[in-house]
């Protein structure tokens, strides 16, 4: 299946890759082309412009020579200083219009011209303020033959006839400056439109290629789902055959405890009960005749008695008596008592009389006998608190300790106790869970459902005397 899928998540990757650098192309192609029209539109505007400023200071200095020229011949005809002005005006703006000419048409072919306007200008003004120097002195005669001379007027013809030809050929550079800037605006049109033409070609192309992407996506998809779903069924159906499994082993692991439990009952029970019944008859007919051997036979029947108590409590540990004949409640708490007399630690029970079957007895009174045991071994604890009720037709066990705690993801291989508890309570119907954290003890919390107990036979019993050590199941 992944073999299958390699060659199309290279395709697609490599689809990926040509869009990605196409759309990159693209993109630099519009930007590029948009970059040179506004640079070529630019620079046409910024030369525009400097050629607008030229025409305007040449139209500003025949206005300035004008209006000067004029304010004089109203000074002369009225003799009033506000006539004035204008001549003020052009000795105070004629120097700068003067040099920012000069310095527009500096190294071009226009320079000479520039430069003899610009002297005949100042010529110009000069004369017209000698003009006003002569007539406020009085020296009439003077400023009368300055006027009727033709000097001032070649002077300010010379300026119009400059600033005529400058106008014109500025007026000509400014149209071509216009057509510049349109072909640059055309030109970037026309590539734009061509570049988003092929753009959108390209986009059409690569839609086409990644709807059969998408496509064969979805079948591989599809494909992936069966593949899960078939992967799934397999998982469940082992996990329900390990189940089984798992409630096999116990089933037979419980059984062969009560068939060893059994046999240690009936044959090493026989025998324990007959050696201590023959030491007892031996000791009454050598009580008084030998002393020595009394002792010594005393001393063999309280061997005897220990044995016949180890049998006893490895058969309890087998297969719990008190949990047949009692039933859980009873069990539960024997076994909590012996444990807290073996281990010095405080039991807190609270304990409800609940009805379940026999699996489910085994399985929370196994569960309680595990959870001590890693108690006693792991938990350095102080109190363990066992509780047992029933709640919306489920069985609930819970097992809490004050102990160290311990990190439940941590936990190693080969701790099996409660992983095998797990897959019985599982078994059942149940569930168990795990809860703890450094420092803050531990929570086994089993839940199993609730059943309704089934009628069990009453085991048979075998009953000898009191001095041999009591009933014997």
């Amino acid at each position: 299946m992944l073999r299958h899928l390699d060659p199309w998540l290279e395709g697609a990757s490599r689809n990926r890759g040509l869009a990605v650098g196409f759309a990159t192309l693209a993109a630099a192609a519009v930007m590029g082309v948009s970059e040179a029209a506004y640079w070529g539109a630019d620079e046409a505007l910024r030369v525009s412009q400097a050629r607008h400023i030229a025409r305007n200071d040449g139209l500003r200095l025949r206005e300035l020579l004008t209006d000067a020229e004029t304010a004089q011949r109203g000074y002369l005809l009225t003799g009033r200083d506000d006539y004035l002005a204008p001549i003020q005006l052009a000795e105070r703006e004629l120097p700068s219009v003067l040099a920012r000419l000069r310095g527009q048409y500096a190294s071009s072919e226009w320079e000479a011209l520039v430069a003899d306007a610009s002297r005949r200008a100042s010529e110009k003004l000069s004369e017209l303020q000698l003009v006003v120097k002569l007539y406020r002195e009085g020296q009439d005669t003077a400023w009368q033959g300055l006027v009727e001379s033709d000097i001032g007027r070649e002077k300010m013809q010379a300026v119009r006839d400059a600033v005529a030809q400058l106008d014109q050929h500025e007026l000509v550079q400014i149209a071509s400056e216009r057509d510049a800037v349109f072909r640059s605006l055309t030109y970037g049109r026309i590539g734009t439109h061509g570049l988003t033409l092929l753009s959108l070609f390209g986009l059409a192309i690569f839609l086409r290629r990644n709807e059969a992407l998408h496509r064969a996506r979805r079948e591989h998809a599809q494909e992936l789902a069966l593949e899960r779903d078939r992967l799934d069924g397999e998982v469940a159906r082992r996990t329900a055959e390990l189940t089984e499994l798992a409630h096999h082993l116990q089933t037979v692991r419980e059984d062969e405890r009560a068939h060893l439990a059994r046999e240690l009952h009936d044959e090493l029970g026989a025998l324990l009960t007959a050696a201590k019944l023959d030491v007892a008859r031996i000791r009454r007919m050598t009580r008084t005749n030998a002393p020595e051997i009394d002792e010594r036979l005393r001393h063999m029947s309280e061997l005897l008695d220990q044995g016949i108590a180890l049998k006893r409590r490895i058969i309890e540990d087998l297969r719990p008596s008190a949990l047949s004949n009692l039933g859980l409640i009873p069990a539960l708490e024997i076994l909590t008592q012996e444990f807290a007399q073996r281990s010095g630690l405080q039991l807190s029970l609270e304990l409800v009389d609940v009805p379940t079957n026999e699996a489910g007895r085994l399985a929370l009174y196994r569960l309680v006998q595990e959870a001590l045991t890693n108690v006693l071994r792991h938990a350095k604890a102080k109190h363990v608190r066992v509780s047992l009720n029933e709640a919306d037709d489920w069985l609930q066990l819970h097992i809490r300790d004050d102990g160290q705690g311990f990190n439940p993801e941590a936990v190693g291989a080969g701790h099996h106790g409660l992983l095998g508890m797990r897959y019985r309570i599982e078994s059942l119907g149940g569930t168990l869970q795990l809860l703890s954290a450094a420092g803050r003890g531990t929570l086994v919390l089993a839940r199993l459902p609730r059943t309704e107990p089934e009628p069990e036979p009453e085991p048979p019993s075998v009953t000898i005397p009191g001095d041999l050590g009591g009933p014997i199941r």
